[in-house]
């Protein structure tokens, strides 16, 4: 491990120690052009490391290094970059005061996750701008905020997939000082933090690690071009270059967990993948600040050996996400079978989903042509993350479109309780709580022209492949981003105020009552008892509940097997308080028994409970 952290560090005293990895250049320097212009050259360690201490030097002091006495560019483990992916450097004083000292996270398997892009988030679109809407998170039953990538991109509106300096939070969002200050606010509010980073590619523009010849490798292929080198020539610096940056947003921002982006897409076939070794980091970090540190992965591959400890071949990552839920859930309700929903579409396959986290568990996938997945069977059910919708899932449709565009108002109650009711880790899409009606779109502020064609190209293609309807607004156009930031107010009124009410329910139910409290795929039945109508029962010590969920149109007559106990109804989505019409379902059946029959209304749930 390289003992020198990689960027600019400012000791106090001004006295600062830069730090470069390059180890195929002949020579650098410290090129520092304000407060005044310096040229200072950098010494070269065994290991391609190249190090300079410089005095009379103060925060806010603006550098580039210089390559082979020729070009300048920003530092590649920049903490600012205030004028862009373009332009210099800032030196950053890393000292803050910290209120958190006693912050614990909530254990992972009570996480509420709410996901969040802080561009759109608020009118204002940045890190102070979220503090106010803090305590209403909380109110609503989150405890735990999921931030897009906030590594700095080019340009003032991206989805942050386009980061190019891993270590600089975004200027135009505030910088790593707002992003400490919203931080500290969320741990006074009881919420962890999550950090979405992205170790599989750096964005196409400001890119300057390719000048480098050692970050990238033609060996293994991504949807970005050539991909990180974490097992080639050189690749020990790369290896220290992404694992310094958890260990950054863990110590220095003091995140609580990072959310790792497409780990299908991390090519590493070293005796120790690079996924294990960031889940030493993180546990190292948890010792030495005293608090748990979570690595939550974003994967395709249905692979339990995520999650799994090393004992038993695994990476020992905390958790990981499960699309499959999402697209069972989703195909049902839409009736959308393009692209990879060509896999999904029966009821009978979200019923699976209940019962362990991957309907393709080793199981024949017609879309990809090949068996897929393999049985998480000895993985804990808190240990996947679902939801019902995600930037991606919405972000990727052509024209943005919400489940709010897609789904009448009885499903959004439907949607929310399917999720909510589950024994996974629910993450919440900002805004789906009240049915957001705008659009989340795609959204870009590149400075290449031929950059932004290409980008605009190739969004058409992909939305050709999955056959989608109207021509999607341009990303590049500033209305696209404007279009799509969220309108608070609508969630106190009106059906939208139901439908959040509705959510903070479900949520205040899954915290208070124990068969729903308890993540465990081993204490529950899903079963299909009616065309449409799925039956969710869990049960926790002397705790049940039963759970009628109607995925149909119209309304579906049930019959249902009597059930021990005397028997109240906790929630009903057709009750009036919820927008409803009345189900006219009884709220207390104290003959100990349920009935033999009941109506749900079209796209209802409902569910009882009862103790024994």
């Amino acid at each position: 491990m390289n003992p020198f952290k990689l960027g600019a560090h400012y000791r106090g005293d001004q006295h600062c120690v830069f730090t470069l990895w390059a180890p195929l250049l002949k020579q650098a320097a410290v090129h520092l052009i304000a407060p005044a212009d310096r040229l200072i050259p950098m010494i070269r360690d065994e290991r391609g490391y190249w190090h300079a201490t410089i005095t009379g030097i103060e925060p806010g002091a603006l550098y580039f290094y210089q390559w082979d006495g020729e070009t300048d560019r920003p530092d590649p483990a920049s903490y600012s970059q205030p004028q862009g992916v373009h332009g210099p450097s800032r030196v950053v004083d890393h000292a803050f005061a910290w209120t958190d000292g006693g912050w614990q996270p909530p254990p992972l398997p009570q996480w509420v996750m709410y996901e969040l892009h802080v561009g759109t988030f608020t009118a204002e679109g940045t890190f102070d701008a979220i503090i106010p809407r803090l305590p209403e998170l909380r109110e609503l039953g989150v405890n735990a905020l999921e931030l897009l990538p906030v590594a700095q991109f080019p340009g003032e509106r991206n989805w942050g997939y386009d980061g190019v300096y891993p270590y600089a939070a975004q200027h135009s969002y505030g910088g790593v000082e707002g992003l400490k200050r919203l931080v500290a606010a969320c741990h006074r509010e009881g919420l962890a933090v999550i950090m979405d980073v992205v170790y599989n590619h750096l964005g196409p523009e400001g890119n300057y690690l390719w000048g480098l010849g050692t970050y990238f490798t033609s060996q293994y292929r991504t949807p970005w071009g050539d991909a990180v080198n974490y097992d080639g020539p050189h690749s020990p610096g790369v290896r220290e270059y992404m694992v310094g940056n958890a260990r950054y947003w863990f110590e220095t921002c003091h995140c609580d967990a990072l959310r790792l982006d497409a780990v299908h897409a991390i090519y590493d076939f070293g005796a120790r993948h690079i996924l294990a070794e960031l889940a030493e980091v993180a546990a190292d970090c948890g010792q030495r600040q005293g608090r748990p540190c979570y690595l939550i992965a974003e994967s395709d591959l249905n692979d339990p050996r995520i999650v799994r400890t090393p004992a038993t071949g695994g990476y020992g990552l905390d958790g990981q996400w499960s699309d499959d839920f999402h697209h069972a859930l989703h195909t049902v309700l839409t009736g959308e079978r393009h692209g990879y929903y060509a896999d999904f579409g029966a009821l009978e396959q979200l019923a699976q989903a209940y019962r362990r986290p991957f309907v393709y568990a080793w199981d024949y996938s017609p879309h990809r042509q090949r068996f897929h997945g393999d049985d998480p069977g000895d993985c804990p059910a808190w240990r996947f993350v679902v939801c019902s919708q995600n930037h991606d899932q919405v972000g990727n449709r052509a024209l943005g479109e919400r489940l709010s565009g897609l789904l009448p108002f009885p499903a959004l109650k439907l949607v929310a309780a399917a999720v909510l009711l589950s024994p996974y880790l629910p993450l919440l899409f900002m805004g789906e709580e009240y049915g957001e009606p705008r659009p989340f779109l795609y959204f870009i502020s590149h400075g290449d022209p031929a950059l932004i064609e290409g980008v605009r190209e190739g969004r058409k293609k992909e939305f050709a492949a999955f056959h989608a309807k109207g021509e999607a607004p341009d990303p590049q156009a500033e209305t696209t981003f404007e279009d799509s930031k969220l309108q608070w107010e609508l969630g106190k009124r009106g059906r939208q105020g139901q439908l959040r009410a509705f959510y903070r329910e479900l949520l205040r139910l899954r915290r208070e009552l124990p068969a729903l409290a308890h993540l465990d795929n081993a204490s529950l039945t899903a079963t299909i008892i009616a065309p449409g109508v799925l039956e969710l029962r869990r049960w926790r010590d002397g705790n049940r509940i039963v759970a009628w969920m109607n995925f149909a149109a119209d309304s579906a007559t049930v019959t249902v097997e009597p059930g021990v106990g005397a028997w109240r109804k906790v929630i009903d989505s057709a009750d009036t308080t919820w927008g409803g019409e009345n189900s006219g379902l009884l709220p207390q059946l104290p003959d100990g028994s349920l009935p033999d029959t009941i109506t749900l209304s079209p796209y209802a749930v409902v569910v009882y409970t009862t103790e024994i």
